[in-house]
């Protein structure tokens, strides 16, 4: 019998599901739209019942179109969003998140939900060492600030009744029938401490939780946030480990059976780094080590970027988040940077341009896509205004993008869009400029993040992006060169993230053939981890993009502006400090 693997990625705005088989295939894929509710500014809720729904939807669909028998499938596994999922304890019924508290099908508090920003303010303030593991302050997306906002806004005893779940452990735990929580999930989103970093015993702080006001915590032994941490991995796992198999009601739903094995989830960018730092490159050969890893950079590119890198050693870098213990493999660390609107900033520009009309009427003309359209349209401006280069176009624009704050490595939610040298003209070559400035800035902002991370001790020799702006080549570029590293863009370029929770099932699926039993992880803390094997062997070769040399006029260029991109910054800080002393 061939093995099969499902791969389940939830995202911001859709659910899909690939079939993989065991060289790494990709044989189908299904995707489902998701839905969100925005009652109030920055109070955007989703409901776990549609996800679930979406999800089992794809599953079946990738299963008919891939002509497999379901007892061929073997193994599945999920990622999503880092969204705030709130249950009641007792019913395992979803609780609503408010605004108002009235609709319990909207159950989740997405990722982007800001309402947040003062319990983040306050738990910030309070300086405590747990602070040092998440960049040294807790953002607003992360889930101790929603679930503090939760107690002060829940109507009385409400919140008393409720646990929660990160989303990808909610679709494991939902899947499984089996109470088991990632390491990931647990410490890049909910302030969890592995055995042994800091001294933790449980891997909650209860001094930590009764400083920012949230004891209610630590009341039956955690029991609201997956119980204590163990060393022998009952209540947390690793990535891709054996959680159990399917249930017979979710098997049922899903059209699978119920010896598919269930994988330990990951937040989505997590399974972006799965699915493609294993891949061989011309930049570097195949990783058969699980050391190559090291210093490999993997951008997960969507609406939001992600930027995460893994070493032997814990790193503190300030405003990026970790160093994260154990959360891909056991012994290991991980950074985490983020641009909180990368892809959501170019379909922002575009979508509000006065010339996004003509743009759709020209592209579909064209047979182009909108991006690929302006970018000849970029080149041929340049060969009609004779610049140097296609970039010396805006030698005198000056774009920040942070619409929406910044994550890394400023981490400040406060943060917002500056643009200097902006014409007044409306036409589709404007659009192109502002569109040319915009990527970059995405540009320079990727190598203010890599900065950050070697000036405090990383090492990187790769980006390995995926995501959709992998098709972008003039963003490509101007990553590589305004980073000075090659890129490699994987295989499949949309399906990097989703791949990468396929190779979770395959992981689960070797995993259980060694385990003694559903709690058993000994062999994910050996070389000869299942997860990596699996990584190694199936993950598909990738497409290797390189820096312009540095005495290139545009990594000239490029430096120039990186300065003033950082004095942009520090200007902004500057100018709302100025206003913020006034006294009235």
């Amino acid at each position: 019998m061939s093995p099969y693997y499902i791969g389940v990625d939830v995202g911001t705005g859709s659910a899909r599901a690939c079939i993989i088989d065991s060289t790494g295939s990709i044989l189908a894929l299904s995707e489902n739209e998701i839905s969100r509710t925005e009652l109030k500014p920055s109070h955007i809720t989703q409901s776990s019942s549609q996800i679930w729904e979406s999800i089992c939807n794809c599953v079946r669909s990738v299963v008919e179109k891939a002509k497999v028998n379901e007892e061929e499938i073997l193994g599945i596994g999920f990622d999503a969003t880092c969204s705030l999922v709130v249950v009641d304890e007792e019913s395992n019924r979803g609780v609503a998140v408010g605004p108002d508290f009235s609709n319990h099908d909207q159950d989740i508090m997405l990722w982007m939900d800001h309402r947040a920003v003062k319990e983040a303010d306050e738990i910030n303030s309070t300086g405590h060492k747990c602070l040092n593991y998440v960049g040294g302050k807790m953002f607003v997306e992360m889930q101790l600030p929603k679930i503090k906002w939760l107690k002060n806004n829940m109507p009385g005893g409400m919140f008393n009744r409720c646990k929660f779940y990160d989303l990808p452990d909610y679709l494991t735990v939902k899947a499984s029938g089996r109470e088991v929580r990632s390491v990931c999930s647990a410490v890049c989103k909910m302030g969890f401490l592995p055995l042994g970093v800091e001294g933790s015993t449980e891997g909650w702080s209860r001094e930590f939780f009764e400083a920012i006001d949230l004891e209610e915590l630590c009341t039956s032994d955690f029991s609201k946030l997956g119980g204590p941490a163990d060393a022998d991995g009952v209540n947390y796992k690793p990535s891709g480990c054996f959680v159990g198999f399917l249930s017979s009601d979710a098997a049922s739903e899903m059209g699978l059976t119920t010896n598919c094995a269930v994988a330990t989830g990951l937040i989505d960018a997590y399974a972006g780094w799965v699915g493609t730092v294993a891949a061989k490159s011309e930049a570097m050969d195949g990783a058969s080590d699980l050391n190559q890893a090291v210093g490999r950079l993997a951008s997960v590119a969507g609406t939001s970027t992600c930027q995460i890198v893994m070493s032997s050693e814990a790193h503190f870098v300030p405003g990026v988040w970790g160093p994260y213990k154990d959360i891909l493999f056991p012994g290991y660390w991980c950074s985490e940077g983020g641009q909180n609107w990368t892809g959501g900033l170019l379909h922002q520009l575009l979508t509000t341009h006065p010339a996004y009309a003509e743009l759709c009427d020209l592209a579909k003309t064209s047979g182009l896509s909108k991006f690929d359209y302006l970018n000849d349209r970029v080149r041929a401006m340049h060969k009609e205004r004779d610049t140097s280069s296609e970039l010396w176009l805006i030698k005198h624009l000056f774009y920040y993008g942070d619409y929406n704050g910044n994550r890394s490595p400023i981490a400040d939610p406060n943060m917002s869009a500056a643009i200097i040298g902006k014409p007044a003209g409306i036409t589709i070559d404007d659009l192109a400029l502002e569109y040319l400035a915009a990527c970059e800035f995405i540009s320079l902002q990727t190598r203010q993040i890599i900065d950050a991370l070697c000036t405090n001790g990383h090492k990187i020799s790769l980006i390995y992006m995926s995501g959709g702006q992998c098709r972008n080549k003039l963003l490509i570029n101007l990553i590589a060169s305004s980073s000075r590293l090659p890129v490699v863009t994987p295989r499949y370029i949309d399906s990097a993230v989703v791949f990468g929770s396929a190779l979770l099932g395959a992981a689960a699926n070797l995993s259980k053939a060694t385990s003694s039993g559903p709690n058993d992880y000994i062999s994910f803390k050996t070389a000869a981890n299942p997860l990596w094997s699996v990584m190694a062997a199936m993950t598909p070769a990738g497409t290797t993009i390189y820096p312009l040399p540095d005495s290139h006029p545009d990594v000239k260029l490029l430096d120039v502006k990186y300065a003033i991109f950082l004095d942009m910054i520090k200007s902004q800080q500057k100018y709302r400090n100025l206003v913020n002393q006034i006294s009235l």
